[in-house]
């Protein structure tokens, strides 16, 4: 059995997966027919309904690929559309019509599955990017108990 055949079948078991027939479904919903947007209209509420709709990427790209670098793409895609789905009065949930993070993310898994070179670089870089922010965040959040620590013992000397 040659590559071409391996990567065909392959693709097929992906393709039969429920969670990927679930992911097109999500896909259809959110993206095709704007019911993104249309949720995004609900203050707070819609992001993170938005944010439930991602979980089943993050699965299948965690449990059945089994690519951190896919997985790490898969959230900073996801995240991004939150982030421009929380601008208020309605901006954000018209760039929700445009932005259709749900078929980048299924346009990354098809190309990742096929080996496109192209996808597979894109997929490299946004890790990259997801990894270095997720530092940037730990960091910010370390920073963040200490200054809440050091305020408290100070607080805690002027009581004293």
């Amino acid at each position: 059995m040659d590559i071409d055949e391996k990567r065909l079948l392959q693709r097929k078991r992906l393709m039969d997966n429920k969670i990927y027939q679930t992911m097109n479904d999500i896909t259809r919903y959110m993206d095709r027919y704007y019911l993104d947007a249309v949720i995004g209209i609900i203050p707070g509420w819609g992001d993170v309904i938005t944010m439930f709709c991602v979980v089943p990427f993050i699965y299948f790209s965690t449990r059945v690929i089994k690519s951190i670098p896919l997985t790490l793409a898969i959230i900073n895609n996801a995240l991004r559309d939150v982030l421009l789905g929380m601008i208020p009065f309605f901006i954000g949930d018209v760039i929700d019509v445009f932005h259709r993070a749900n078929t980048k993310n299924m346009a990354m898994i098809q190309g990742f599955v096929d080996g496109n070179v192209t996808v597979t670089k894109e997929v490299n870089q946004k890790a990259i990017q997801s990894a270095v922010i997720l530092i940037i965040l730990l960091i910010l959040i370390a920073l963040m108990i200490w200054a809440l620590a050091s305020f408290g013992s100070y607080l805690y000397s002027l009581i004293t």
